[in-house]
């Protein structure tokens, strides 16, 4: 039983997907398609750049759906692999509109807006150099929690991502967070300051979540029978309306990853299949759990490799 999952903010590279779009023409036509509806070449700073411009948020994040949209494609109708077979369909922050997309729930040409749209969002919600992002390596959950909890009255920072076991990410202002290393320090816990020019997945990006509720409010989804697995519950969900106010919640709130590792696993996924750039959720995936089957497919030589009936 297989799910297939999408990921988010940090995997680009300049170059992504080249292979896919020169062999394939409807990958030509989904780059064609998204340059017409962002009124700008996505398609030209994906393929050659800059980097600078590409690792911008308005533009990263409309850049990984493109490309791990377009790979899902490829595989669907070029190789006939059926992945809308898939138990499950999850994605990591920006990842969620990959996934929804992918199965179904809504259109590409309103997602890659949408990403347009909430990048932006989310890039000028907080003056540039006020938040930031640390990440915490080889701790848990429940230390990191009472560590926020023992000091609330000291400083503010919320947990952003728990992406695995041994690998926490948290949000907050700068003055903030240097008080958190401080105290990381004391604890002998390893912890790095991420080179991101937001603090994402908290409360600080209020303004952002305003503007993603009118704009995704103005967005019809779609009826799908694929199951999502939601950022911010952990849990199944295919109720389209449900669906929207969850990726609303989602801006400012933690992103449950190894909890829908775990909850996927529960109910009988052995197989994840990521779709995208890079392969970061893969690694996130084997420390959550050993002893799945990972297929990372970013070329068109890992789509051979694939086989949905294996396990």
């Amino acid at each position: 039983m297989f799910s297939v999952i999408f990921p988010g903010q940090g995997s680009q590279i300049v170059g992504m997907g080249k292979e896919f779009y020169d062999r394939f023409d409807i990958v030509k036509k989904l780059f064609k398609e998204a340059d017409e509806t962002l009124d700008f070449s996505i398609s030209k700073l994906i393929l050659e750049g800059p980097k600078e411009e590409l690792d911008l948020t308005v533009n990263t994040q409309p850049s990984i759906f493109l490309i791990s949209y377009s790979i899902y494609s490829v595989i669907n109708n070029e190789f006939n692999i059926d992945l809308s077979k898939a138990k499950y369909f999850a994605g990591h922050s920006l990842g969620e509109y990959s996934a929804l997309a992918a199965a179904g729930y809504l259109d590409f040409s309103e997602t890659i807006m949408l990403l347009k749209k909430r990048g932006d969002a989310m890039q000028n919600a907080v003056p540039n150099g006020e938040g930031g992002m640390v990440a915490v390596l080889g701790s848990n959950i429940e230390i990191i929690e009472e560590i926020l909890k023992e000091n609330k009255n000291n400083f503010f920072v919320q947990i952003a991502n728990d992406n695995s076991e041994g690998q926490i990410v948290l949000s907050g202002k700068n003055q903030d967070l240097n008080k958190l290393i401080e105290v990381l320090k004391l604890n002998n816990i390893k912890n790095i300051k991420l080179p991101v020019s937001a603090p994402f997945h908290c409360k600080l990006m209020s303004q952002a979540t305003k503007i993603m509720k009118q704009e995704l409010e103005k967005v019809t989804f779609q009826n799908s029978k694929n199951i999502l697995i939601s950022n911010v519950t952990a849990e199944e969900i295919f109720d389209k309306d449900k669906i929207k106010s969850l990726l609303i919640d989602q801006i400012e709130n933690r992103v449950r990853w190894r909890e829908s590792i775990i909850n996927m696993t529960n109910k009988g996924v052995n197989h994840f299949i990521e779709i995208g750039p890079g392969k970061v959720l893969s690694g996130l995936v084997k420390r959550i759990n050993k002893d799945v089957k990972i297929n990372t497919i970013n070329i068109e030589d890992d789509i051979k490799d694939l086989n949905i009936w294996a396990i």
